[in-house]
């Protein structure tokens, strides 16, 4: 079996932007684009010039308040969304607060039939298994392609959120958690089912990501 990798991108630039997501896809099955670290202007000049590469892309736009750096207002955000679902990219990951508080937005991406990867993040801790089990059958009323990432703190943390793939029902899941004791889970979830995982092409851009290279080598991926 072939384990899937998504390579996140965190460029300030349209064309920094294009040039690494080409070396991204020359590695890696996917890649994630976090447009959150451009400024709102260039964000639709930056999904124009990677149209043609959108089939294996991830959008990503997170606001401040989901550990993001989009830097304008919740209108904007939800503007550009809307944008961006136009295009049809492989996935486009929007939280679960966003959904549940924008219905507007939701009907949108139903009309414009977006594959929708709806997302819940912990940067502080993680949950316990019943919440966990709880949120998870409530952001599949937005979406069958669910993402819970939680902080590990110790490696009981690790196991809650691999224990999830055990309860995803028809749900396609990506669950593991951030930090150093939850790098085994970035791992593990491949075993256990997940599309991908989200690697670096060198520096990570979340706690406990692993590189590309370094994913293959553990998994012994060939290309």
């Amino acid at each position: 079996m072939k384990y899937k990798t998504c390579v996140s991108i965190a460029e300030k630039t349209p064309n920094k932007v294009k040039q690494t997501l080409k070396i991204a896809l020359k590695k890696s099955d996917y890649a994630e684009i976090r447009l959150d670290f451009l400024k709102p202007e260039q964000i639709p000049e930056t999904i124009k010039i990677i149209k043609k590469d959108l089939k294996k892309v991830v959008c990503t736009l997170r606001s401040t308040n989901e550990g993001g750096k989009f830097t304008g207002n919740e209108k904007e955000r939800v503007a550009i969304l809307k944008l961006i679902a136009e295009y049809n990219p492989f996935l486009l990951d929007v939280e679960y607060n966003t959904l549940k508080k924008n219905k507007s937005l939701v009907k949108y991406l139903k009309s414009t039939k977006t594959k929708l990867l709806v997302s819940w993040h912990d940067f502080k801790k993680t949950p316990n298994s019943a919440t966990l089990k709880k949120m998870m059958n409530q952001m599949s009323k937005f979406s069958s392609s669910i993402k819970i990432v939680s902080t590990a703190k110790t490696p009981n943390d690790s196991t809650r959120m691999l224990e999830l793939y055990s309860k995803k029902g028809k749900n396609t899941l990506i669950s593991f958690a951030m930090g150093d004791f939850g790098r085994i889970s970035r791992i593990l979830c491949l075993y256990l089912g997940s599309p991908y995982t989200y690697v670096s092409l060198g520096k990570p851009v979340a706690a406990g990501q692993f590189s590309v290279d370094e994913i293959k080598k553990i998994t012994n991926l060939k290309r």
